[in-house]
């Protein structure tokens, strides 16, 4: 529980979460490696993360965090370590394209695109 309550307060959504989804009310649900964080956040807040360049919009509540692509195949995202079922992501080819074009921008790093 102690592990929890650390990762909780100490949570970076540009560094830690795959991607998030807003919800109403304030109301973000952030997914990571091994865990989903919810966390009630301002207006300013919500508006400062949805514009960040780090993250790209593939839905109208869901944004996909361009640095923890692995991998992007056929109709999905690939996120982390490695193909689980829990770090995949359906996305459509339109949006598919704009996480490459994000993903050619951001400095080199390490990513396969099929």
């Amino acid at each position: 529980m102690d592990v929890a309550l650390r990762l909780y307060d100490s949570f970076e959504p540009r560094s830690d979460a795959y991607f998030f989804r807003v919800g109403a009310h304030g109301l973000v649900c952030f997914h990571g490696r091994n865990y989903n964080i919810k966390k009630r956040m301002s207006a300013d807040e919500t508006t400062l993360l949805t514009q960040d360049a780090a993250f790209v919009r593939i839905s109208s509540d869901c944004y996909v965090n361009v640095s923890s692509v692995l991998e992007i195949a056929e109709d999905c995202i690939c996120f982390g370590e490695g193909p689980g079922l829990n770090n995949r992501l359906p996305v459509s080819r339109r949006k598919q394209q704009l996480i490459r074009q994000a993903m050619n921008e951001r400095p080199a790093a390490q990513h396969t695109v099929s």
